[in-house]
């Protein structure tokens, strides 16, 4: 219709109208012009596009403007029940749904076959914008850097986590559960003790020895600065998670919560910059000494004094080394990761270990099988500590850790950006959408895992996982950008239970259906854990 009238006008007034626009705007403005017009035309068409795709899916109905945002605008206590509850209610066989969260499209995922397209495609390694509120914490290192920056980073941080260094710190890893070994010995015989707490600051000193080289003794001094500054810096950044009226850096600025965090981002890189220094300074001094006994060996992976005795390479000096090698890493370039292993590396690790021990403490039966596995490779000695061999040869109690996992992932929530259309099912999702893969719902897969509920290693033995598809177990994420460091977080699980085990028999109090599941960047439960402990004979 429109191209009929305009061939219907005369040449006399197409000229007339051209003449005044190059009256009324030059070249450049006109030019501007139409090109703010073409963008917003464009912009309206993609936009429509997007609504109509995501408008199919199932999910709750949405208000204009704010979409779902009041729906999940709760306190901490709520936010993972209602998230969990709208993919029970809506989409549930096809395990997709869907929400609005103001102008943002969400997909909910809980499906290994929904999961697959977005983890296996290299082009889906972005985070979702909730990750942004971690970087004046952790920069942009490995956890929250995209792109070529990602890639680069991967690249230089693989070789850090070889089997040969993870054997370096099994000294640390025994050393650290020893004393958590011996201060729960005042819980032995008490009515019940939250195991979360305790393990928690065990970690804590294993991640900041590992990764920074340095004591902060948290087991010993949990009110220490540096301790206190994790703690409150990872509740406010969940609160900016949880609540949508703090997320504008505009309004948080404005709020109490700012100060303290600039105080806690003080705090924090104040530590990691003067340990960079250093152990910068450490190592340059000792390079350049040619009259002492201290040389690497032929991996570059020990350090010997004079007196010949191993000296532990942490995370942090690996990394001086790469930049030294010609990686071209900053200081800030250093402390971004180091702040980012020391994140991913301690509540992840802590929530693992207790929930593997709650669990154990609820079925005496299993855990009597685990007392058996560690006495017998250990020779029945309860004394020393394992070696890393040995804690390899413990396959049951890594089945132990693996299915406590499955029900309570530390990452209960994967969230990416989608950068170009994906098919999920008979769905089209979008490019611009934030896919949020439910990781407690994917592990509870009905047609995956009979009784999914119930506690059972044995599910994990290798006969039992052929032919399971390989995306509906991913407590360490999956694809590319899955966790670096699962197998340290592994063979640091197995060193800390193990030497819990090894001297106390362990009754959950707590039942499982009367807790709180916290579903925030960990899963957590909001009043910890209750066990009690008796020395085993």
């Amino acid at each position: 219709m429109l191209e009929k009238m305009i061939h219907g006008l005369d040449n006399s007034f197409i000229m007339r109208f051209y003449e005044r626009l190059f009256m009324y705007f030059s070249p450049v403005s006109l030019a501007i012009f139409l090109m703010t017009i073409s963008w917003l035309i464009n912009y309206r068409r993609k936009r429509a596009r997007m609504v109509n795709l995501i408008s199919i899916i199932p999910g709750p109905p949405a208000l204009p403007l704010i979409g779902n945002a009041i729906e999940v605008n709760v306190e901490h206590d709520e936010i993972f029940s209602r998230i969990t509850g709208i993919r029970k209610l809506f989409g549930r066989r096809q395990g997709i749904s869907k929400g609005w969260f103001f102008g943002t499209p969400y997909v909910l995922i809980s499906k290994s076959e929904c999961v697959e397209p977005i983890l296996s495609n290299p082009k889906h390694i972005d985070k979702s914008f909730e990750y942004d509120f971690l970087h004046p914490w952790l920069g942009t290192g490995l956890l929250t850097s995209h792109g070529q920056k990602w890639f680069t980073r991967r690249k230089i941080l693989t070789p850090a986590f070889h089997f040969k260094i993870l054997e370096d710190f099994m000294d640390i890893f025994n050393e650290q559960s020893a004393i958590l070994v011996k201060k729960l010995e005042k819980e032995i015989d008490c009515d019940s003790f939250n195991i979360f707490s305790y393990v928690t600051l065990c970690t804590l000193d294993i991640v900041c020895e590992t990764a920074m080289g340095q004591h902060v003794n948290a087991q010993g001094n949990k009110d220490s600065d540096y301790v206190k500054a994790v703690y409150e810096i990872g509740s406010i950044i969940l609160n900016r998670q949880a609540k949508a009226w703090l997320q504008p850096d505009f309004i948080f600025k404005l709020t109490n919560y700012y100060k303290k965090h600039q105080e806690c981002i003080k705090i924090l890189h104040g530590f990691s910059y003067g340990v960079i220094r250093e152990r910068r300074k450490q190592i340059n001094q000792k390079s350049s000494d040619n009259n002492n006994n201290t040389k690497n060996d032929e991996n570059g992976n020990q350090i010997e004094d004079d007196f010949g005795k191993k000296k532990r390479l942490a995370f942090l000096d690996l990394l001086i080394t790469a930049s030294e090698n010609g990686s071209l890493l900053s200081d800030e370039d250093i402390r971004e990761e180091v702040d980012t292993f020391m994140f991913e590396g301690q509540d992840t690790t802590a929530s693992a270990v207790s929930w593997c021990l709650f669990l154990l403490g609820g079925n005496p039966k299993i855990q009597d099988r685990v007392f058996q596995e560690i006495d017998t490779i250990m020779g029945g000695d309860r004394e020393r500590a394992p070696t890393m061999k040995e804690l390899n040869e413990m396959k049951y109690l890594e089945c132990c850790i693996k299915e406590a996992l499955r029900l309570y992932p530390s990452v209960p929530i994967i969230a990416r950006h989608l950068k170009e259309d994906v098919k999920i099912d008979e769905y089209i999702v979008p490019a611009g959408t934030s896919a949020m893969i439910i990781t407690y719902m994917l592990h509870r897969d009905p047609n995956i895992y009979q009784h999914p509920e119930r506690y059972n290693p044995d599910r994990f033995l290798p006969e039992n996982c052929i032919g399971r598809h390989p995306y509906s177990y991913i407590p360490f994420s999956a694809g590319m950008r899955n966790c670096i460091g699962q197998k340290f977080a592994i063979l640091e699980e197995k060193a800390i239970i193990s030497s819990v085990l090894r001297k106390y028999q362990i009754e959950a109090v707590d039942r499982r259906e009367n807790l709180t599941l916290l579903g925030e960047l960990i899963l957590r439960p909001k009043d910890g854990l209750a066990i009690k402990i008796t020395k085993r004979i």
